[in-house]
């Protein structure tokens, strides 16, 4: 099958022909990722939640990568799903390095593209018309537009962006 646009993507940057994930489930494969631990070795071992919304923080002591970059002067943005700790908590995308956080903050709220909604580091932002069974808002467009204005801000200065993206069940 032939893919126009993600073959002239393929074409035209890079190509990643071989990957490794950290573990078979989303929450622990990103903190593989962020902290550079093997599976076995990293803080995040499941999607392990916590009420009313959100999953196990990463704990202060862990050390991320957009932390260190932050530290060398790169401006940093996570714009997706975290489900690495809820606003507030010691795994807040702000707390481990993210100068900017827009989207899932909890995998559960991840698994529909019409959750009723996103955070904005600290701030909850509500999708009016979003509600089991209603449709309105389509998420991953408004975390695209916040990703890409991120990209345009910072476009002059080294930075980092973390796109993890969602899957719907």
């Amino acid at each position: 099958m032939r893919t126009l646009r993600i073959d002239g993507l393929a074409a035209a940057g890079m190509r990643f022909m071989q990957f490794y994930a950290g573990a078979p489930v989303c929450a622990p494969s990103r903190s593989s990722l962020l902290t550079g631990q093997h599976t076995g070795h990293t803080y995040i071992r499941g999607n392990k939640e916590i009420e009313p919304e959100g999953q196990e923080p990463l704990a202060d002591s862990i050390y991320t990568l957009a932390q260190l970059l932050q530290q060398a002067g790169y401006v940093t943005g996570a714009f997706g799903k975290w489900g690495l700790g809820m606003v507030g908590t010691s795994g807040d995308p702000n707390k481990k390095g993210f100068d900017e956080f827009y989207g899932y903050n909890c995998q559960r709220q991840a698994h529909s593209y019409y959750p009723t909604h996103l955070w904005h580091n600290q701030q909850r932002v509500e999708l009016n018309g979003n509600s089991p069974g209603h449709r309105g808002i389509y998420a991953p467009d408004l975390i695209q537009q916040q990703a890409l204005s991120f990209i345009e801000k910072n476009k002059q200065k080294p930075f980092f962006l973390f796109v993890p993206i969602s899957c719907q069940l």
